[in-house]
């Protein structure tokens, strides 16, 4: 017997979109359910355990919002579960480090707290179609067929699959369907930070150049990103990426994964072999799977163009600050850029209506779906910054269901009041720099 059941707001997607959508709804007063494909919310953080989150604190102040909520949850349990420190690389602000169980429990707990039923190992298959609606979504778990009526239902897929089944218009990658490198990241433990370190160069690039020319690197590793992890002594291995892979096909996921799992083995044996200070370290936590920064990004009621970002546009109906640099990983060939988007001191806004489909009534959508040109996508893709779309499209969802009108029919000046009650900085007439910078804010802590 096919199940049905029914919520307020339908979230598509764990990771730090759909958390931050999920938190905010049920925050807001609704009745939420969160659908999350594998065993963990957390997305990228789960792919990727380690992960820093970088770009939260633009010119050095936080965002604030539900990111400052898990933030400081972390950074002051006792002892600390997460710190705040300067990011190593070029044109990257501070970023937040952190025990990767610890705030993957954090975040379970946030959302059990506010009262989200989340469903793990749960596929959303198709919508099923009520004119311009959404009425429900069919959906898979290990005992079959599962039926959910939705008010408003809030993709945070990461690949947008039920958008697109919906009839939402969608671009691949950039102008030539290119999309970006996938990643598979790993740990190495026991490896002593001041004699891993003691060089200075943040991307070792003279031990990439010796691997590679003795044919125990793949060429795509010139760089190797290699930061220190919370925990003293533990490397973040951020450096083997895989080019040309659509991530919206499951069997070029899973031949890259593999592929990934190989360089990965290849990496930890040469820096065992051939770096000093990682003689007597070990590989761990190898990412389950590759992680995938761009596949769909949906079409929306406006754009966001990196021309505008470059002139520090601070839209009215900007939901979350930014200074990311235009983070852009092998798209088209083994070329990435950090280069910065914005003048040092400045930051851009993260317009509401470029998460608002034009025709779907009910439909929101938020992270690394985002409506965005090429340039501009590669620098608003940071996790902090997905976690604050995901609340602004969040309280959307519960305005528009409770007075039961379109998503296109709500105000954004309305969402940007509410984000702002809630403790995201820098919006509307505020000014982000009326902060103080967050490393002196922890000092003083």
């Amino acid at each position: 017997m096919q199940r049905r059941i029914s919520t307020d707001v339908l979230v598509v997607g764990g990771g730090t979109a759909g958390f931050g959508a999920a938190y905010a709804a049920a925050s807001q007063g609704a009745h939420v359910r969160l659908i999350e494909g594998t065993s963990k919310i957390g997305g990228v953080m789960a792919f990727c355990p380690g992960m820093p989150w970088g770009g939260g604190f633009p010119i050095g102040r936080s965002i604030g919002g539900v990111f400052d909520t898990l933030t400081a949850r972390l950074c002051f349990a006792q002892p600390p579960l997460a710190e705040i420190r300067p990011s190593v690389l070029a044109n990257f602000g501070p970023e937040v480090v952190y025990d990767h169980e610890a705030a993957v429990f954090a975040m379970f707990q946030m959302l059990e707290d506010a009262g989200v039923e989340v469903h793990l190992n749960t596929f959303a298959g198709s919508p099923v179609m009520d004119s311009r609606r959404i009425a429900a979504i069919n959906c898979y778990d290990r005992t079959g067929p599962l039926t959910i009526e939705a008010g408003v239902v809030i993709d945070c897929s990461g690949d947008g699959d039920i958008s697109a089944k919906a009839g939402v218009p969608f671009t691949l990658g950039d102008e030539h369907g290119n999309m970006m490198g996938v990643t598979l990241s790993f740990s190495m433990l026991g490896a002593p930070w001041e004699q891993v370190f003691v060089h200075g160069d943040p991307y070792f690039t003279s031990d990439a150049a010796r691997g590679i020319a003795e044919s125990r690197l793949h060429p795509d590793l010139a760089k190797l990103y290699l930061m220190r992890g919370f925990h003293r002594d533990t490397i973040f291995c951020n450096s083997v990426h895989i080019r040309g892979v659509d991530g919206t096909d499951p069997q070029q996921v899973a031949k890259a994964t593999q592929e990934g799992r190989r360089r990965c083995h290849q990496l930890a044996r040469f820096l065992i072999d051939s770096v000093p200070g990682f003689e007597n370290a070990r590989m761990s936590e190898l990412g389950p799977t590759i992680g995938v920064r761009e596949t769909r990004k949906l079409e929306a009621v406006q754009r966001i163009l990196a021309r505008d970002l470059a002139g520090a546009a601070r839209f009215a109906s900007g939901i979350v600050c930014c200074d990311n640099p235009i983070d852009d990983v092998m798209r088209a060939d083994a070329s990435m850029t950090h280069d910065a988007i914005v003048a040092h001191g400045s930051y851009y806004t993260i317009p509401f209506d470029a998460m608002v489909p034009r025709e779907v009534e009910n439909l929101l959508f938020a992270g690394r779906l985002v409506c965005a040109d090429p340039a501009a996508f590669a620098s608003v893709r940071g996790m902090p910054q997905c976690m604050a779309m995901g609340e602004a499209v969040g309280v959307a969802a519960v305005i528009a269901n409770a007075r039961e009108v379109a998503v296109q029919a709500v105000d954004p000046a309305e969402v940007v009041a509410i984000l702002t009650a809630r403790g995201v900085k820098g919006l509307g007439r505020e000014n982000l720099s009326e902060y103080a910078p967050v490393l002196q804010s922890a000092a003083g802590n």
